[in-house]
């Protein structure tokens, strides 16, 4: 199937209310202006392109353990922390599918992936989860993909945590023929597939919905866990984890990176690069022997 065609930009305005309890409606009982819910700890956020007073008071009274706790309207751009703009991590093009322009960045790492302009260029469409593409740990885990790819491009692939699918598609693009892409949060699954859509890459990703520990004994080549702590530390421990081959772990602060490496250095695995942004953030390319 060929890849969605560019589009318009999605939103420019976010209606938002918070509440707490889960929701239990169905996406078609909020109506043409519902975008998603993301859920997280007992508490639920509700974006919309329009205001919906009127839904979600009826919301609350047809579903008794749900609390609105607060309402926000503010910028698509205001979401996500400024303007999604296009930019390149190593030899990866990332644009988003409403840019209209040329796009020729500057400044591109030498890579071992030769792929032509068109086929390093990847759609990245956010929607409303958190990630564009542009933190630091994702930069960093673009470029551990780069480095496994230059020692032995892993056939199949474990993306735990794929938020927006980015790093998933990333590995297709540098040569992996399957990506399982699993999140725990059912917005950033329906984010994924529809950036799976967006590059034709139905045949190679499968995004799912479910918990890493779960998972973690999937068979793969290479593990990709840009996840919080106390999930990384238990699927570190697994089985799964100690036969995965290669693996990326990121997300880390320093102090959580300094505990994950002691443990890591009681196991037969061999740490080949770590990164450190900004004395902040860690990231640890490895192999699991």
């Amino acid at each position: 199937m060929q890849p969605i065609q560019p589009c318009q930009k999605p939103y420019d305005q976010l209606h938002i209310y918070y509440l707490e309890g889960q929701v239990q409606a169905q996406d078609d009982y909020f109506g043409e202006h519902f975008i998603g819910n993301w859920e997280e700890g007992g508490y639920t956020f509700l974006f919309f392109s329009h205001p919906v007073h009127q839904v979600v008071e009826r919301l609350v009274a047809d579903e008794p353990q749900l609390t609105l706790l607060d309402q926000f309207q503010m910028s698509y751009d205001d979401w996500h922390g400024g303007p999604v703009a296009p930019f390149s991590v190593g030899c990866i093009q990332v644009v988003p599918p409403w840019f209209d322009g040329g796009f020729d960045p500057e400044g591109s790492l030498e890579t071992g992936f030769n792929g032509s302009a068109e086929n390093n260029q990847i759609f990245l469409d956010p929607g409303v989860v958190f990630g564009t593409g542009t933190h630091p740990t994702t930069h960093a885990c673009m470029e551990a993909l780069d480095l496994v790819n230059r020692l032995d491009v892993p056939e199949v692939v474990l993306d735990i945590g794929t938020g927006t699918g980015l790093l998933a598609i990333a590995a297709v693009k540098m040569g992996s023929q399957r990506v399982l892409a699993l999140d725990l949060n059912r917005l950033a699954v329906k984010t994924t597939r529809r950036n799976v859509l967006l590059n034709g890459m139905e045949e190679q990703v499968l995004a799912v919905q479910g918990d890493a520990d779960n998972v973690i004994d999937f068979p793969c080549d290479l593990v990709i866990s840009n996840i919080h702590y106390d999930v990384m530390k238990r699927i570190n421990q697994s089985r799964g984890f100690l036969s995965c081959g290669f693996f990326i772990l990121s997300g880390l602060l320093r102090s959580q990176a300094l505990k994950i490496e002691q443990m890591l250095e009681s196991y037969p695995i061999e740490i080949i690069k770590k990164w450190g942004a900004g004395g902040v953030w860690r990231t640890y390319l490895g192999y699991a022997a």
